[in-house]
């Protein structure tokens, strides 16, 4: 499958099988995210992989407790991912990186506020939509999704270091193949390529 045809399959997957994916074929989809940019080769991305039945249920413990609010849950599917991917970023690499010699004349080194597109989040989405792209790539299944009000009590029950942000948390495993709901934003569905396209100085689009 090439590069293209990867995107093309790409869905946000909200139901998986109850099937385990080879270390291999997970450390190909982790691997991706090597490829993404990284202003000034920071690298200051980690990710937090919890791919056993323990760990996976720790994390649905702490984010959708047990009881009514989990049974009415939408997409039970979704909990049966094998695999969850939290990325985080450590915004203050960029800063130090950027105080080094080579970068200093960029006067991004000194605070965050320098920056005036903060790239630990630009960097970290490349870095996602990599894995999603390899996902689709070797017929997995993914899903990136937002913690929201849980980002403190996810970092808290794995250690993560308190300075670091996570990005999300990416779902990873094998299609079930059932039909499942909906989302709304789904209905939405994607622009044309002449929506988002501008060319300055060409006639311009009708309102």
């Amino acid at each position: 499958m090439d590069t293209f045809d990867a995107l093309s399959a790409r869905r946000s997957c909200r139901s998986f099988a109850d099937a385990q994916v080879p270390a291999e074929v997970l450390d190909q989809v982790l691997g991706a995210s090597l490829r993404a940019p990284s202003a000034g080769n920071a690298w200051a991305l980690q990710l937090v992989v919890l791919d056993t039945v323990e760990l996976v249920g720790r994390y649905w413990d702490t984010t959708l407790t047990a009881g009514p609010g989990r049974e009415r849950f939408p997409w039970p599917g979704l909990l049966a991912a094998p695999i969850l991917v939290i990325p985080s970023v450590d915004a203050s690499a960029y800063s130090q990186r950027y105080a080094e010699p080579d970068k200093a004349q960029a006067g991004l080194g000194d605070e965050l506020d320098a920056w005036p597109v903060p790239y630990w989040w630009v960097d970290a989405g490349a870095a996602v939509m990599a894995m999603l792209t390899a996902a689709a790539a070797v017929g997995l299944g993914s899903l990136l999704f937002g913690q929201f009000g849980h980002e403190e009590s996810v970092s808290r029950e794995f250690g993560l270091d308190p300075q670091r942000r996570s990005v999300g948390t990416v779902a990873l495993g094998w299609p079930s193949g059932e039909p499942i709901r909906r989302s709304e934003s789904s209905r939405r569905g994607r622009p044309l390529l002449a929506d988002i396209v501008v060319r300055p100085g060409s006639a311009a689009p009708p309102a």
